[in-house]
């Protein structure tokens, strides 16, 4: 349960008190309000008091329970579609996977780069890096203070942190003078949000392990803030055009399961630079520099 008397007011980005209840329920926490910031527009969760380090480590993000292999399996996509997009910048590289969940993407870059290393609370995941000769460690601070990385990324991660200016600067510490970081995150102006004002989504989407979340702006503002450059914000559309339609018709998701007919390689490309243009995809991929 979450003490409802501890509630924040403050934005944990601008510190604004602006900060009133925005549509839609924290789907496992539904006590806990979901608010967006009037001045800045972070959206972000009521209580951050329920997330722990030992809630990560226990494996209690999983909440269906899934083995490894299915986890394996569901990631695969896009651990694939990481890969490819990264793919230049791997060769003879050494990289950081921080939050690396159960290592595909590292298992990947293994083919290019020049060293790979993971950080991951879940102990679980532990025995994977071990299986694939993948160094890990637990924290950013138990990487030797000597190790310089080329390569950092945080896939899907940012948004589970309680202080991610903090880490912005932390992780940055550990680049390369010419290294980058990046980000992917779910974007706060997710279509089904902003665009066509999908009240069943906006009763779904939210969920307590996501404290924060970032769009196209305030992303630029956490960046700015550790003192940091934004080079790039890429927009990505990981759900397609039958999900969206399924969630307008139905109000539900898996749209994309139940209509696929709807779908096509060039149509979802297509679909994805309307929404591109308008900001509004579903997923952020932002590269940090110094």
């Amino acid at each position: 349960m979450v003490d409802t008397t501890r509630l924040m007011v403050h934005c944990p980005l601008c510190h604004s008190e602006n900060t009133p209840r925005t549509e839609g329920l924290v789907r496992d926490l539904p006590e806990i309000p979901v608010l967006k910031c009037s001045d800045c527009s972070l959206v972000f969760l009521g209580s951050f008091d329920h997330i722990h380090d030992e809630f990560y480590e226990e494996s209690k993000m999983r909440v269906d329970d899934i083995n490894m292999d299915t986890w394996i399996s569901e990631t695969k996509g896009d651990d694939e579609r990481r890969f490819r997009y990264l793919h230049n910048f791997l060769r003879n590289a050494d990289v950081l996977d921080f939050g690396a969940g159960n290592g595909g993407f590292l298992r990947l870059a293994k083919q290019d780069a020049r060293s790979v290393t993971a950080v991951e609370l879940d102990r679980e995941a532990s025995l994977l890096f071990e299986r694939n000769n993948i160094p890990h460690h637990r924290f950013l601070k138990d990487i030797p203070a000597n190790k310089r990385f080329n390569l950092i990324t945080a896939f899907h991660v940012i948004e589970h942190l309680k202080n991610p200016i903090d880490f912005l600067k932390e992780a940055s510490s550990l680049l390369h003078p010419d290294g980058s970081l990046y980000l992917e995150f779910p974007n706060a102006d997710d279509a089904l949000l902003s665009l066509y004002g999908s009240k069943p989504f906006s009763e779904f989407t939210y969920w307590s392990c996501h404290l924060m979340l970032f769009n196209h702006e305030t992303i630029k503002v956490a960046i700015k803030k550790a003192g940091l450059q934004c080079k790039n914000i890429k927009q990505i559309q990981r759900y397609p055009l039958s999900n969206h339609l399924y969630w307008l018709a139905k109000g539900l998701p898996g749209g994309h399961d139940a209509w696929p007919f709807l779908d096509s390689q060039k149509l979802n490309i297509e679909y994805e630079k309307i929404l591109a243009n308008a900001k509004v995809c579903d997923t952020l991929l932002v590269e940090v520099s110094l």
